[in-house]
């Protein structure tokens, strides 16, 4: 009986038989399913390569052999990543009789990390390793020196291209790796500077005292010099919380720092409490992100509110208090970094950013026990603000109770409970529906007459909405504006174990898109939504649900033919091609607001799907992004005017 006769399938003719399946392995496999190990094959991947190869030699600084790392964005955008480490091994490999560096390079899960006596903890081991960045590079060079002697190897597609090879002698040692992504896995291929600059200055805050080098060889300024930035923090933890704190007023004198071991876990720890009503809660494994929280996270929690509950109790400040006070209540207003170093790390939740190591818990909680106790007891002046700062919390979130269960309880009173403005859409699936929040009456009437009133509803907002940055969470249910953005979303607010946590479980749109006009004005209110969500609906910007729309600026006409830009080069372009076909003159619209265009108009460059480009807002840098929120909502004008004119994308403004 011939193979093919013994499979079913082959019988049937559905083409689907024995010969269908493929078995990818290695390189093939990261090649044919890329989105698997680096999430996606767009700048978020593009920029994940960068970072797995850095990962490699902030694990030879955590193992106590490298102090400096540098890397380099090339004139064709390829990235050189150098470090003074000891230099991937060169040797013979027992097992597979190829040379180590060949290993390490082109076999996935090859690597000296997984080695408990070379690395007792490993960033890289959550991630995919230098083999699959091997793998979706068109080029790569491996360049290792050490024991005296350079060696090289070169690549292309994950396969060795040359043998391991000794090019020279050397008196240091290091590893440099230099790679072209390949351009037909990636949809862009263009490394943004900033977004690589921001993952060093975190590094050099987590790892102290390790100096990291980022220089962009594609740009020169006025003096013909590259850009570039030097990133080394001499106190570690305690410099990145003041970092991301500093548009804050803090309530107390330093900050509280702990480093220690506990049950072999290395923990890490600052916090600092301000006049603010956020929590801003940051943790990390193995130098990781996780903005998911876990275990250390729980830890962390469990320590800071058993302690502080202890204090407070016995200092008698809370006896009038006539309610309890909840875990939260201890949070609002702090700004913690958690750092664990973890030897085997699990990882938990949707993007995997979620520790779920259990015997975490408890060392991290021990240790921030301790470290409070005695901070509380040195610092008695302290003790007493943070405590007072908690009974103010805990009556602010008694008063937002209410107002918040007043907000859902209208909600059910009057049937749909939506708000008046509300234009909705008749399809009831959720995940086909759009909801625009549109910037004032004129151009919320434009967009209601322009809409698929199929899919697309319209929710106009009446000025500015409430800066939250600084509102009492009472005040933020209580605004007219946020209200009906809550009951126009159908989400809810407060469960039993979390009173600020939302239920996204009857959200009645999955994109929802802020529609402002292309001004400085526009850009404010389109900033105060998106501290709005970031602060108080997180959940919606992790999930992918908040988009900006893109207006035009300009409709440049000549006769009967017209074309809209959305910037000035855009607009210049088009001037350029019209004078070049006809000496008659260029009629320039500038468009200084969404009710300056006529539905049909609206439509066709900013709602209709088949043309608009829309932007979906997503947080690369959860540190940053806090950071920059607490500075363009805060009261120091100085950097929030820095930041404008740095960032500023308009021109030709009439003021």
């Amino acid at each position: 009986m011939s193979e093919d006769s013994k499979d079913p399938a082959a019988k049937s003719g559905s083409g689907y038989g024995a010969d269908s399946i493929q078995a990818l392995e290695g390189m093939e496999h990261v090649r044919k399913r890329p989105s698997m190990y680096i999430g996606d094959v767009g700048m978020r991947g593009l920029h994940h390569l960068v970072y797995e190869v850095i990962d490699n030699s902030i694990d030879e600084a955590l193992a106590g052999h490298c102090n400096l790392i540098n890397v380099e964005i090339t004139e064709d955008n390829g990235i050189i990543v150098h470090d003074d480490g000891r230099g991937i091994p060169v040797g013979r490999h027992a097992k597979t009789g190829l040379n180590a560096l060949e290993v390490v390079m082109t076999k996935i899960g090859a690597g000296g990390k997984f080695d408990k006596d070379n690395y007792k903890v490993s960033g890289g081991l959550h991630g995919v390793g230098v083999s699959c960045v091997n793998a979706l590079s068109s080029f790569l060079k491996a360049e290792v020196h050490r024991d005296g002697k350079v060696w090289q190897q070169t690549y292309a597609m994950g396969k060795a291209t040359q043998e391991v090879t000794e090019v020279g002698t050397t008196d240091r040692t290091g590893t440099s790796v230099t790679f072209q992504p390949d351009m037909t896995i990636f949809e862009v291929g263009v490394y943004n500077y900033d977004t690589l600059a921001l993952r060093l200055r975190e590094l050099s805050f987590l790892n102290q005292g390790i100096t990291l080098t980022i220089k962009d060889l594609r740009h020169t300024d006025e003096e013909g010099k590259h850009i570039e930035d030097t990133f080394i923090s001499k106190n570690g933890l305690r410099d990145f919380v003041a970092f991301v704190d500093e548009n804050r007023e803090q309530i107390i004198n330093d900050v509280i720092y702990f480093e220690g071991e506990r049950n072999g876990i290395p923990v890490e720890v600052a916090m600092v409490y301000n006049n603010t009503f956020n929590e801003n809660l940051h943790s990390y494994v193995n130098n990781i992100s996780t903005h998911e929280g876990g275990t250390h996270l729980s830890g962390f929690r469990r320590g800071l509110t058993n302690t502080l509950k202890k204090f407070a109790d016995s200092s008698g400040l809370t006896d009038k208090l006539k309610f309890e006070i909840s875990g939260e209540d201890f949070r609002e207003g702090l700004t913690a970094i958690v750092s664990v170093k973890v030897m085997e790390p699990q990882f938990e939740g949707q993007t995997k950013t979620k520790l779920g190591n259990r015997e975490v818990s408890a060392p991290v909680s021990q240790a921030v026990s301790e470290m409070l106790s005695n901070y509380l007891e040195e610092n008695p002046n302290d003790a007493k603000r943070i405590v007072n700062k908690v009974i103010m919390a805990a009556q602010a979130r008694h008063a937002a109770r209410k107002a918040r269960e007043m907000v859902q309880r209208k909600s059910i009173m009057i049937g749909s409970g939506l708000p008046g403005k509300l234009a909705d859409c008749s399809n009831k699936d959720a995940s086909a529906c759009e909801l625009f929040l549109v910037e004032g009456d004129s151009a919320g009437g434009t967009a209601k007459q322009g809409r698929d009133r199929m899919f697309q509803a319209i929710l106009p907002l009446r000025g500015k909405i409430l800066n939250v940055e600084k509102a009492m969470p009472h005040k933020i249910f209580e605004n007219e504006e946020i209200k009906n953005i809550y009951t126009a979303l159908g989400v809810r607010v407060g469960t039993e174990e979390d009173e600020r946590a939302l239920d996204t479980s009857r959200l009645r749109y999955h994109k929802i898109v802020i529609m402002c006009d292309a001004d400085v004005d526009g850009s404010h209110i389109e900033t105060l939504i998106l501290t709005f969500f970031f602060r108080h609906m997180r959940e919606l910007v992790d999930n992918g649900n908040i988009y900006i729309a893109t207006p035009p600026l300009y409709l440049v006409k000549r006769g009967s033919k017209q074309a809209y830009a959305w910037n000035d080069e855009e607009r210049d372009v088009l001037v350029k091609e019209y004078k070049g076909k006809t000496d008659a003159t260029v009629n320039i619209q500038r468009y200084k607001g969404l009710g300056e265009m006529n539905a049909e108009q609206l439509w066709d460059t900013t709602m209709n799907p088949e043309f608009r480009t829309l932007r979906q807002v997503t947080i690369e840098n959860a540190t940053n992004s806090d950071h920059i929120f607490s500075m363009l909502m805060g009261d120091d004008v100085p950097p929030r005017r820095k930041f404008i004119e740095d960032n500023a994308k308009y021109a030709n403004i009439d003021i």
